[in-house]
């Protein structure tokens, strides 16, 4: 038979779902299974919400929507963004997509030419290095460090630009790391795409939970940074709505409707009782969002200073999502649970088997020394896992 696609071919599983997927195959075996994997809050969706996507289906709204989204959920993110962050969209420069996964795909598919380089911090979410590659740009990795609070630098920055690089991918607040950059920062490094001319990607998907110092978003920095960026966000973490897969973008009119083009042709919205539920999320009372918000942090809270505690491993403080990175570099060559740990991904595995705790390997964030837990799980579940990992490190 003929060569399958290389671009597709090359593109390799997400190790987050990968990991969760693996813990409940575990359960379903009857194995008790902690899970700090998949960064999903485990929190229902609010009932209000749930209502209103139940409304709209009693009410008949069943039918296709406009491929960029029902205006007025288009609308009411504008109205959003606005209100939460200071930046002013016309409902046209919004696209709605089936999740921020599939905000950032369609972002890249829209800007990216094969060949174009991408210039992508390290560690990263691990969608970003393939979804880079599925439009046939090169990722251009950075590297960041603890000591630097896994936050890139202008000269970082400036020395990876050539005359290929097209765009510049930012996450803040960081899925993996949960670091926030300060507005300064975020001025700084943006700045330097004006100098070059390069589009900037922000992904704000986490913007509402910054526990420490203060969110800024791109766009707001300045007219000129926000006519080259695309906003990706969505409702999925906010509002406990991973399922409901609703994200959006926000960007210039030009991009705006090259995406909904290429959407129209690929996916088309979301559904459409999934947009109702969207809508209300965004204009009902907004206390949910700050009581989970109050819960991630006393959790943050507790996670970190049980791992602080532990002998070999250590983690940084985030300011905001929900995931601490664990540092493994002290037991690295060691043997734990029998297994030589060699990096995160024999550290994951030997924890895994030995005492029933799943953590995500960061090899595939681009950085292998550590794991990737995350708190958006219930603090009993936080208690007993912290528990295994202190007898699984006392061997």
């Amino acid at each position: 038979m003929k060569e399958l696609s290389r671009i597709a071919s090359g593109v390799t599983a997400s190790s987050t779902l990968a990991v969760d997927a693996l813990i409940k195959q575990l359960r379903a075996e009857g194995k008790d299974v902690v899970g700090f994997g998949t960064g999903e809050p485990d929190f229902d969706t609010p009932d209000h919400i749930k209502a209103a996507a139940i409304k709209a289906i009693n009410e008949g709204q069943t039918k296709y929507t406009p491929a960029a989204g029902l205006p007025q959920l288009r609308k009411v993110i504008a109205a959003r963004l606005l209100e939460d962050c200071g930046i002013s969209y016309d409902f046209s420069q919004i696209v709605v997509a089936s999740g921020a996964k599939h905000s950032v795909y369609l972002t890249l598919q829209a800007i990216v030419n094969p060949g174009d380089e991408v210039i992508v911090p390290a560690p990263y979410w691990v969608t970003y290095y393939e979804a880079v590659i599925m439009a046939g740009g090169v990722p251009v990795i950075i590297d960041t460090t603890q000591e630097q609070a896994f936050k890139i630098t202008p000269e970082q920055l400036r020395a990876a630009v050539t005359d290929k690089t097209k765009l510049f991918l930012l996450n803040n607040p960081s899925n993996p790391t949960g670091m926030v950059y300060s507005k300064a920062e975020l001025l700084a490094l943006c700045n330097i795409c004006v100098e070059y001319d390069l589009y900037i990607m922000s992904d704000e998907i986490y913007y509402h939970l910054v526990y420490d110092g203060e969110f800024v978003s791109v766009a707001a920095l300045s007219e000129e940074i926000k006519e080259r960026t695309v906003i990706v966000n969505g409702v999925s973490k906010s509002y406990a709505m991973t399922g409901w897969r609703v994200g959006y973008t926000a960007s210039n009119s030009q991009l705006a409707k090259v995406m909904a083009n290429y959407v129209s042709h690929a996916t088309s919205a979301p559904a459409t009782m999934a947009q109702y539920a969207a809508i209300e999320a965004l204009t009902a009372d907004q206390s949910s969002v700050y009581e989970m918000k109050a819960v991630f942090q006393q959790r943050r809270d507790y996670i970190c200073q049980r791992v602080n505690a532990m002998e070999g491993v250590s983690c940084l403080v985030p300011q905001g999502a929900f995931y601490i990175m664990m540092n493994l570099d002290q037991i690295i060559g060691k043997t734990l649970g029998g297994k030589l740990i060699e990096n995160g991904d024999d550290f994951a595995m030997a924890l895994l088997e030995s005492v029933q705790v799943g953590v995500v390997p960061c090899s595939g964030f681009g950085i292998p020394n550590f794991v990737r837990l995350t708190y958006a799980t219930s603090m009993e579940n936080i208690t007993e896992g912290m528990d295994r990992l202190e007898r699984f490190l006392r061997g």
